[in-house]
């Protein structure tokens, strides 16, 4: 048996190795990216790329592998989403109704590390791929390959996490896996295909193993794309591209790369020791040897800092797209990027408030308590200068803008909900009941959801090169933000009144079972109501990127006027518009945008003093009083629809 296992291992081994000699010899294996920047001739030499499918297999492009990511991120989220849908359909009503107690403990497991692991980092490595070295004025990624490898490793990771489901119906003993996504042990080290204990001839279910090798190999392509960015905003900004003028976003994910760099090689090295304890014997988290809360405590010095790792490029995102559409720059950009640093730092001091009730010292408890209150100040600052960026600003109501006062109010209710788990005695009281899942979610759903939306309609037009369908696009945002409030506000309520989270049958003595099943319900009318928001998303989405009415301006979003115009749109007058070369050209790097060619309104950063450049939102060049430079349409209030780009009635019409 241990023979053959070798066998098999070092088979394995000689096959990636042979698929790695493969992909090397093919042609467009190489990076795209001239190794001076200056050369014309070695430039001319690497514009080409494949075609057909050997592109994407083969592509180096910082810009296809984003939209590698953004495919692959949605693919997940489809897969998540209608795992928890069927979930809720279960909870409809007490009992057992739909499925058995094991697939909804396996579809409970594997919609959380599928959304946090395969929609939610990959969703910001897709936005962060694409747009910050176009943002920075860099050529393409520092490390090019090690960015395609970092994209690669992914597929076949979602392939071990799912890996349970698939074998489920072939193999006895073997299912998805039904630890739930923090794997306690004992738990996690001794469940079997049905999900209970094993006893001691019992085999302990492989799919849970899948899921725990899948995890890791997620965490591994996290970690190489973490270091080449920060390679990259360090060492490939372009010479006008200070750190005074360095875009939101990109400190964003800068911040975001740094904490990923301390917080995923913890959880890689608690899942081999935890993959140790289930199949040769070791001891690490068992109580006769190591402790369950050992990995209590590894797990959660990741698990908090990764709710971050989630939600600061989305808080980057918000603060560049807002902006655009309220008519004046980021308020305090300053603060935002202090207390975007804050919370990277903050964040690895307050994972033991998911222990409070695990019997800490009590004076430990005082202490991660002050710390996770404290780090709610950085994020009401940022919370603060989107309220007044918004105040006495020209907003204009796009889809974009409407996801970005969405992500607003919603992350208000996250974030306030999340106060009162950080004190010791409220949390006592709720903990693992559903107020937990609905104050999570707020934030998941409600926050980093929102801003996923609100980045790609706001960059829709710079990757397609065509406009979505305004009308579909409005109904997206009202059907999706009435579905989030409708489901995660009642599993709020639900936990007040004391129903247990994760649990399929909620037909228990616990709390008002009649109160538990209405909420219940109103939670799956909502959870429908926000599955039809998505479709129509996909279906706007799909059609418009092949259909869509082709943007034949430079700045589809009225940006100029108001001097919020930014690289990005540069790069697209120069590669994307009709004429300009559009799809042919595969390398965009050497350019830097043309900087030097442009008016000094758009992008000379000369023009404002120090002062006005650091309290830019990254690069913008607005005019020191932006009020004096709107249109007549652009004073206080709301511009009218007839002003939008995205509103105007003709095109509205003719795009259905």
């Amino acid at each position: 048996m241990v023979a053959g296992q070798v066998l098999l291992t070092i088979l394995m081994g000689l096959l990636l190795v042979a698929v790695a000699a493969w992909i090397d010899q093919l042609g467009g294996w190489r990076t795209t990216a001239p190794s001076g920047g200056t050369v014309e001739q070695e430039r001319e030499e690497t514009v080409e790329k494949p075609g057909g499918i050997l592109r994407w297999l083969t592509t180096v492009d910082h810009k296809d592998i984003g939209i590698l990511y953004g495919l692959f991120a949605v693919t997940a989220f489809s897969v998540g989403g209608l795992m928890v849908v069927t979930m809720r359909l279960e909870l409809l009503q007490p009992g057992q109704t739909l499925i058995p107690t094991n697939v909804y403990n396996a579809l409970l497991t594997n919609h959380g590390i599928t959304m946090l692991f395969l929609f939610g980092t990959p969703f910001i490595a897709a936005f962060a791929n694409y747009f910050v070295p176009l943002l920075i004025g860099a050529d393409d990624m520092a490390f090019p390959r090690i960015n395609a490898i970092a994209f690669w490793l992914l597929p076949p990771a979602a392939l071990l996490i799912w890996g349970g489901f698939f074998l489920w119906p072939i193999f006895d003993g073997v299912a998805g896996a039904q630890t739930s996504w923090t794997m306690y042990p004992p738990l996690s080290t001794s469940s079997t295909a049905q999900g209970t204990p094993a006893a001691s001839a019992g085999m302990i279910n492989p799919g849970a193993d899948l899921m725990m090798l899948g995890l890791h190999l997620s965490g591994v392509s996290a970690t190489m794309g973490a270091i080449n960015f920060i390679a990259t905003i360090f060492t490939e900004r372009g010479e006008d591209v200070g750190w005074h003028n360095l875009d939101i976003f990109s400190w964003t994910i800068l911040t975001q790369s740094g904490i990923i760099l301390f917080a995923f090689p913890l959880l890689g090295s608690a899942l081999l020791m935890l993959l140790a304890d289930r199949n040769f014997g070791t001891l690490f988290f068992a109580p006769e040897g190591g402790s369950p809360i050992l990995w209590q405590h590894l797990f959660w010095f990741f698990g908090h800092p990764e709710v971050y790792i989630l939600v600061l490029p989305p808080m980057g995102v918000i603060s560049y797209v807002l902006p655009r559409f309220a008519g004046r720059k980021l308020f305090g950009f300053k603060f935002v990027v202090y207390s975007t640093l804050a919370i990277g730092v903050l964040s690895f001091g307050v994972w033991a408030h998911h222990m409070f009730a695990s019997g800490l010292n009590p004076r430990l408890e005082g202490a991660f308590m002050a710390v996770s209150l404290a780090i709610a100040v950085p994020s009401a600052v940022k919370v603060f200068n989107w309220i007044t960026t918004l105040w006495n600003g020209s907003i204009r109501l796009t889809t974009p803008m409407l996801f970005c006062l969405g992500f607003i109010s919603n992350f208000i209710i996250g974030g306030v909900t999340g106060v009162f788990l950080a004190a010791v005695p409220v949390n006592l009281l709720i903990h693992e009941t559903h107020y937990v899942v609905g104050h999570f979610h707020y934030v998941v759903m409600g926050a980093i959801g929102f801003a996923f939306f609100a980045g790609t309609y706001y960059w829709f037009p710079v990757v397609t090169g065509r406009m979505y369908q305004p009308r579909l696009g409005k109904w997206h945002f009202w059907l999706t933000m009435v579905g989030t409030n409708i489901v995660f506000f009642a599993l709020i309520l639900l936990g007040y009144l004391g129903m247990p989270r994760k649990y399929a049958n909620y037909n228990v003595t616990v709390g008002p079972q009649e109160l538990f099943t209405t909420l219940n319900q109103i939670a799956t009318l909502g959870a429908v109501i926000l599955l039809a928001g998505q479709l129509i998303w996909a279906y706007n989405f799909f059609t418009s990127a092949f259909e869509g009415p082709l943007i034949e301006d430079d700045d589809p979003w009225n940006l100029d006027d108001r001097g919020l115009k930014t690289r990005e749109w540069d790069w697209f007058r120069e590669h994307r518009m009709p004429g300009s070369g559009g799809g042919a050209i595969a390398y965009d790097g050497g350019e830097q945008q043309d900087a030097d060619a442009q008016p000094a309104e758009a992008t000379n950063t000369e023009v404002a003093t120090s002062d006005d450049a650091s309290a830019s939102d990254g690069g913008t060049t607005a005019p020191p009083d932006a009020d004096a430079e709107m249109p007549p349409d652009a004073g206080s209030g709301t511009a009218s629809d007839d002003s939008d780009p995205e509103e105007q009635p003709d095109d509205a019409d003719s795009r259905g």
